[in-house]
């Protein structure tokens, strides 16, 4: 905390500029509101209110040249003047680079935005490689101002730590709320109509968080992001092992002669390092050292480098047990860092590399593996409860990991947050929310892709229309049919696909489900009723599924293909746990490996374990071409998934989503397994009761239509991974 406190708006506004830790900068904030008597309560944060009065109230010379970019930047037409998102409320988790720049951009958009984040202060001094349109982005919005080194001469880097400075202070500005030592830890579905999305924060008490309602909700959290309900594909390679550290820059002569490395691979320059492996025994595939407020190195080391050294002490074939802590001597890693270090900067032998210190106080040096990447499946989310909306989106590293070596983890990151801040604005004109999935999953499948070369060069025109910035942009290459699992809504909207347009005309589904429950609850299979009460059960079991798989185009009425290949009973499942399977990636030509997914969900997820005997018996008769037996398993599935999801759906939401929602009258249960219809599917299978499923999935999953095999040994095929 600045201990003198000085006495002019324009001294304090000096000392904000000049803040350089989480804790100054809000604190230097907060004074220099004070002292021209700017309450942020009392002008509010919608339609850059506090950004007005602000500049109205500090003429300075230095604001004033600050004032006159963002201003020109808030005058592009997407913003209307800072109205077109006015009544919107935002809730943006991670306080890093990208989540700060797309509060930024909400409070352009004229929305209220609170940024939450757990830690306390900004610790990371990795540094990031700039693209040429992230300069120019953060130019306009007067990042040299804060920063007066920022990208002087040939200089294209900056520390993150740094970036976010520059980046909170022009969010403070722009009225963005920003909310340290708070934790995300779940969304809250609106309780009535009165009554909007919110969410459970740690700690629970907080008094603005608490009770904040909003209707945007992005998840900027780092790879391990804790927004519920989107899935992630991991992208792994060969085993590369990447070292980052950081020394301390004591600006001294010979550390200003260091001479950087902006990235060089050894089949680029193998006398580099074929020198240094002969002259310290390391074995690098390619090293970067930028020179920043630390000296910044990262490099690829190859195992048997480092094993050699010591610093992995035993060799597994698995990354994770390789990698871990204690396999790994610290010190021995810290000497192989400050070795590489002291040859790629030609450094004197009396030079000694001092290590900057890390979030928990220790030196700056981390080993990880960096083959494994993360990649979300989807960007975006609508939700809707009670008749209230929200659009859920991932950006940063949450969204899509980037592979180091080629920097451009902030280049798409920005690329991301601006389609998403344009899906926002779509959202807050009311658009479909089918058709904003349309347009924003049709944009990220163009991110991956893209790099400086293939996108426009005129960065100056930048803006968050992705036409402004894709060289090639289709923004129908996704269809409905693609998304349409993505709108997760007690409502069905009615749509025609031709040309994807989509009516905004709705059928409550809720009331429809109500009225079935309630009217149409036959007996019990299996009961004292009569066999007509069972077959309409059957029937009315069969409709309840026809009502849950409708918006997937599947039927089971008069086709019984979507039952053979178990996209019936996902769909079910996804319908009612979006987060458990990845629909998009079913096979309907793999119908094994689809119920063995379906299995290990139900046991695993849903805690509803069938023995191998059944599964055996249900895939089996699933494989038949009698239609009885095909009815009968498809019976048996279905009252386990209507039991599970129907009766005690309440249940289930208030598990999944923490909901506040108020108990409702639920049914009695319809449904118990049919003791003759199990009896019937066992019948088939005689003496292969003792086949495992796996061994079911590998037979059928090769396209081999020959009967099972008996009694011989198959390995299992692994389970899906679930990221959450």
């Amino acid at each position: 905390m600045p201990t003198d406190i000085a006495s002019t708006p324009d001294e304090l506004f000096e000392t904000f500029v000049n803040a350089q830790t989480f804790k100054t900068i809000l604190h230097s904030f907060d004074e220099l509101c004070r002292s021209i008597r700017l309450d942020r309560k009392t002008v509010g944060y919608g339609k850059r209110s506090l950004y007005k009065v602000l500049t109205s109230r500090l003429p300075s010379w230095k604001s004033k040249s600050l004032w006159s970019k963002i201003d020109k930047r808030g005058a592009q037409k997407e913003y209307e003047n800072g109205n077109a998102c006015a009544d919107m409320k935002v809730c943006i988790v991670g306080a890093g680079p990208v989540g700060l720049r797309l509060a930024i951009e909400c409070a352009l958009l004229g929305a209220r935005c609170i940024v939450v984040e757990k830690r306390d202060r900004f610790s990371r001094h990795n540094v990031l490689h700039l693209w040429p349109y992230i300069i120019t982005d953060l130019r306009n919005l007067g990042a040299k101002v804060f920063y007066g080194k920022f990208a002087t001469g040939q200089i294209d880097h900056i520390s993150i730590r740094q970036l976010q400075c520059i980046l909170l202070k022009i969010a403070l500005i722009l009225g963005v709320e920003i909310y340290q030592n708070v934790t995300f830890i779940d969304a809250i579905e609106p309780i009535s109509t009165q009554h909007g999305w919110r969410a459970q924060f740690k700690p629970e008490n907080h008094p603005i968080v608490s009770t904040y309602e909003f209707s945007v909700l992005i998840g900027a959290d780092g790879r391990r992001n804790s927004l519920h309900g989107f899935q992630h594909k991991e992208f792994r390679g060969k085993l590369a092992i990447g070292i980052t550290c950081n020394y301390i820059n004591h600006q001294t002569r010979e550390e200003q002669n260091f001479e950087e490395i902006s990235g060089v691979a050894k089949i680029y320059n193998p006398q580099f390092f074929n020198e240094l492996q002969q002259q310290t025994s390391i074995d690098l595939e390619n090293i970067v050292y930028y020179k920043n407020d630390t000296h910044y190195f990262v490099m690829t080391a190859k195992k048997q480098s480092l094993l050699d050294k010591h610093v992995i002490l035993q060799d597994f074939p698995d990354a994770a047990r390789l990698l871990a802590r204690d396999n790994v001597n610290f010190m021995k890693l810290c000497n192989f860092a400050c070795e590489a270090a002291q040859f790629a900067t030609k450094s004197s032998p009396q030079f000694a590399f001092e290590f900057a210190e890390d979030h928990y106080g220790a030196a700056d040096v981390q080993m990880f593996d960096f083959t494994s990447l993360f990649h979300a499946v989807n960007a975006s989310r609508i939700v809707e409860r009670n008749g209230k909306q929200i659009f859920m989106a991932l950006v940063g590293d949450s969204l899509l990991e980037s592979f180091w070596p080629t920097g451009s983890g902030i280049g798409l990151g920005f690329f991301g947050l601006f389609d998403t801040a344009w899906s926002i604005l779509k959202f807050a004109k009311n658009e479909h929310p089918l058709k904003i999935l349309v347009e924003r999953e049709s944009v990220y499948n163009l991110l991956s892709q893209s790099t400086p070369e293939n996108t426009k060069n005129n960065h100056q025109l930048y803006s968050i229309n992705p036409a402004s910035r894709y060289q090639t942009l289709n923004s129908k290459s996704c269809t409905i049919e693609e998304i349409r699992h993505l709108y997760d809504s007690d409502s069905i909207p009615t749509i025609d696909m031709n040309n994807n347009h989509v009516k905004l005309n709705k059928i409550d589904r809720a009331s429809m489900r109500r009225a079935r429950s309630f009217k149409q609850a036959p007996s019990p299979i299996g009961s004292s009723s009569s066999s007509s009460n069972g077959s309409n059960h059957e029937e009315n079991l069969l409709q309840w599924c026809e009502d849950i798989i409708h918006p997937y185009s599947i039927t089971v009425k008069n086709d019984t293909k979507s039952l053979q290949n178990c996209l019936a009973f996902c769909a079910i499942v996804h319908y009612y746990r979006p987060d458990l399977i990845d629909f998009k990636s079913l096979q309907p030509d793999r119908p094994i490996s689809n119920f063995q997914i379906l299995f290990d969900v139900m046991q695993n997820q849903l805690s509803l374990p069938l023995d191998r005997k059944l599964q055996n018996s249900l895939i089996l008769s699933m494989k038949s071409s009698i239609e009885e037996r095909i009815h009968q398993s498809s019976i048996v599935l279905l009252q386990l998934l209507y039991t599970h999801f129907h009766h005690d759906h309440h249940e289930q939401q208030l598990q999944r989503r923490r909901s506040s929602t108020p108990s409702h009258e639920v049914p009695p249960t319809i449904v118990v397994v049919s003791k003759k219809a199990t009896d019937e599917t066992n019948k088939t299978n005689n003496n292969n009761s003792t086949i495992k499923v796996s061994a079911l999935v590998a037979h059928y999953s090769n396209g081999d239509t020959s009967p099972s095999p008996l009694n011989v040994s198959v390995n299992p095929i692994e389970k899906t991974k679930k990221h959450e």
